[in-house]
């Protein structure tokens, strides 16, 4: 794990249980860590941030930390000091980003600044235009393949919810995936209780398993990011525990049990902080995915 990308994500989370978020803004921090972590170029993106309007000023400050902590030499024995004032300055900051923008505007953000990086930008005009020349292919002849065509239960759901011009129709959907979603967490949550007991059946742990994981890629095949990440570090935590690779302990049942909880309130749209679960829970994730499952026989 880069050192520079975890100080930053963890003062972005630091930062963010200071203030009341609704579930939509969790899920935009959420988003805004993931960027972080994932990213090939840290400075390049962060100075790509500040172009966007709804990211300039967070970013500003962010490129603040990005330097103090690769430029200079770092004081180790007040870098703890240093950390709990940079998380103090962005509180301020985060809070500005979060109420003007919300996951669809974030997402596309993003999105700007990544076509602006694409090194096809950076192309005078004639080359730039040589590029797109080479890459055009004519398909007038190309026979088309019927089976890029064949649709998934998933994405007929999916197209109906986006296209659907009737509301009706997509408050139904909606209600249905949302009771499917929350019909399972009881079941699940009584689970984890036999399993701090020591008294479950193992079969119980795939059945589940494979429930969560079906409903994850639902989530995340109509844009539920946050609930699809939390569907599927449970059911990977179940197999685990299954194949003995993780051991039931209680810090493991409540990781599991933070994830159970933020899939309900941002189903259920809590006005509810539940930052510090989200914390526990993507960290729990984050320990648990270098750990490969095996196969059961």
């Amino acid at each position: 794990m880069d050192l520079i990308k975890q100080y930053i994500v963890q003062s972005i989370s630091a930062a963010s249980n200071n203030l009341r978020l609704s579930t939509e803004k969790i899920e935009v921090v959420a988003l805004l860590r993931e960027a972080i972590l994932r990213s090939t170029n840290l400075e390049a993106d962060i100075k790509g941030m500040k172009k966007v309007t709804e990211l300039s000023t967070l970013a500003i400050r962010l490129n603040e930390i990005f330097s103090y902590l690769t430029t200079g030499q770092v004081d180790l024995f007040k870098l703890s000091e240093k950390f709990k004032e940079h998380s103090q300055y962005l509180i301020k900051d985060l809070s500005h980003m979060l109420d003007m923008a919300n996951p669809v505007t974030f997402k596309n953000a993003l999105n700007k600044i990544n076509q602006s990086e694409s090194p096809n930008n950076s192309l005078p005009a004639a080359e730039k235009k040589k590029a797109e020349d080479e890459i055009k292919v004519d398909l007038s002849k190309r026979v088309p393949d019927d089976s890029t065509f064949v649709k998934t239960e998933s994405d007929i759901l999916k197209e109906k919810l986006i296209l659907e011009e009737e509301k009706d129709d997509e408050e139904i959907f909606l209600q249905n995936y949302e009771a499917e979603i929350l019909k399972q967490i009881k079941p699940l949550d009584g689970l984890l209780k036999q399993l701090s007991k020591n008294e479950f059946n193992p079969e119980d742990l795939i059945h589940f398993s494979k429930i969560m994981s079906v409903n994850g890629e639902i989530s995340g095949k109509i844009g539920f990011e946050i609930i699809a990440n939390m569907h599927k570090i449970i059911s990977k935590s179940l197999l685990l525990i299954r194949t003995r690779e993780l051991m039931p302990g209680r810090e493991v049942i409540e990781s599991i049990r933070a994830c159970l909880i933020v899939i309900v309130a941002v189903v259920r749209g809590k006005e509810i902080d539940i930052t510090s679960y989200l914390n526990r829970a993507e960290e729990f994730g984050r320990k648990i995915q270098p750990l490969k499952v095996k196969e059961i026989i």
